[in-house]
C-alpha cells in the first residue's frame, strides 16, 4: 500500500493487491469472505470469527484501522497449515454486529477476551496484530497475561509523532477532522438508506469494487457499506486513534517474558511527504525499539520489499515469525 496520511488510513478498504496493467482476474478462492464465518455471541451481540487448521497455540489475528478479517487472507493458510488460527471482524466491520461507542483500544480489547472466551479457544494463544491491532493485542496481553503464549507485532504505527515534529501532527488531526466531516455525511446517508443508490454528494463515499475479489465478495462489501454501522464505527475509531497514536509507549509496559517479536517493513513511509517523513520515521523507529524491549524475549526484525501491509506484500515473513514466537514459547 503506498503510503497515506495517518487521517487516511480509514479509508484504505480492503485492498488485496495494487492494480495491475492488465485486467485482473477474480480469485474464487476469496469468495468465501463473502459470507460470515461463525458468528459469535459476546453478550447480546456477535462478532465474525473464521477459523482454520488445527492443533496448539491457537493463533488469534487482529486487524488493522478500518480492516477486518479479509486482511489475513494470505497469511492465515500459511499459519494453518502447523496450527489453528482464527481471524475475526471487530464490531462495526465486516459481519459482526455493531459494539457500543466509543470504539476504543480498550473496547476492542475487551471484545477480543470475550471472543476468546465465547469461542472456547483454548488459551494461552499466540496474539498477531497489524498497525492499529498491535495496540489491541497489547492492551489484551497487558490484562489478560496469563492467557499469552507470544506476540506478533506486525508493523506497529508510530506512537506520540509530536516528539518529532508537532507541526506534522497538527496538519495530520485537521485532514484527519476533514474525512471525519466527510464520514459524518455518509454516515448521514447510510441512516436514510441513500447508499445504496447515492446522489453526487455521496457518490465518493463507497469505493468500486476490486477486480481482484469475486462478485459475491465486492457485493457484500459494498451492502456492508450501506449501513450506518460502518460508519459509526470508522468515525469513532478515527476518533479514538488521534489520541491512541499521540500517547508514547508507557515506561511502565511490560510483557515479562513472553516471546515478542516486532516486524518492521521497509517501505512504510517511502511515499510520505517531505515534510512529514522524517519524524514519522524517527518516531517509528523509537517505538519499535521500546515495544522489543516490553518483554525479554523481544525481538525485532526487518522485512524486505513491504510496505505498511505486510500481510499481504511479505505474508510468508507474519507465517514464519508466528511459528518462531510458537517455538519460543515452547520452551
Amino acid at each position: 500500500m503506498r503510503f497515506v496520511a495517518a487521517v487516511m488510513i480509514a479509508f484504505v478498504v480492503s485492498s488485496a493487491a495494487a492494480a495491475d496493467s492488465a485486467v485482473p482476474q477474480p480469485d474464487s478462492s476469496l469468495a468465501a469472505y463473502a459470507k460470515p464465518g461463525e458468528l459469535v455471541d459476546i453478550g447480546g451481540r456477535k462478532l465474525n470469527l473464521r477459523c482454520s487448521g488445527s492443533g496448539s497455540p491457537v493463533v488469534v489475528l487482529e486487524s488493522g484501522a478500518n480492516a477486518d478479517s479479509l486482511t489475513w487472507m494470505l497469511v492465515q493458510p500459511l499459519i494453518a497449515k502447523s496450527t489453528r488460527v482464527c481471524s475475526y471482524d471487530r464490531a462495526g466491520y465486516g459481519f459482526s454486529d455493531e459494539g457500543p461507542l466509543p470504539r476504543s483500544v480498550d473496547a476492542d480489547a475487551a471484545d477480543l477476551d470475550a471472543l476468546i472466551r465465547a469461542a472456547h479457544l483454548k488459551t494461552p494463544v499466540v496474539v498477531v496484530g497489524h498497525s492499529l491491532g498491535t495496540n489491541i493485542v497489547r492492551r489484551y496481553a497487558d490484562r489478560h497475561a496469563a492467557n499469552v503464549a507470544g506476540i506478533v507485532l506486525v508493523d506497529p504505527w508510530p506512537q506520540h509523532i509530536s516528539e518529532f515534529s508537532s507541526e506534522w501532527v497538527k496538519t495530520d488531526n485537521e485532514m484527519r477532522a476533514g474525512m471525519i466531516a466527510f464520514a459524518s455525511q455518509c454516515a448521514k446517508g447510510a441512516e436514510k438508506g441513500e447508499l445504496a443508490k447515492p446522489t453526487k454528494d455521496l457518490e465518493k463515499c463507497i469505493r468500486p469494487g476490486d477486480p481482484h475479489y469475486p462478485d459475491a465478495l465486492n457485493a457484500a462489501i459494498h451492502a456492508r457499506k450501506e449501513k450506518p454501522a460502518f460508519w459509526h464505527t470508522l468515525i469513532s475509531e478515527s476518533q479514538s486513534n488521534m489520541v491512541v497514536f499521540e500517547e508514547p509507549i508507557a515506561p511502565t509496559e511490560s510483557h515479562g517474558a513472553i516471546p515478542l517479536i516486532v516486524l518492521t517493513a521497509d517501505s512504510t513511509f517511502d511515499d510520505a511527504p517531505p515534510d512529514g517523513k522524517k519524524a514519522l520515521e524517527a518516531a517509528r523507529q523509537k517505538t519499535h525499539k521500546l515495544l522489543v524491549a516490553t518483554s525479554t524475549r523481544g525481538e525485532r526484525r526487518w522485512v524486505a520489499q513491504s510496505t505498511h501491509d505486510m500481510q499481504l506484500d511479505q505474508p510468508a515473513a507474519v507465517a514464519t515469525a508466528v511459528a518462531d514466537v510458537i517455538k519460543m514459547s515452547a520452551h
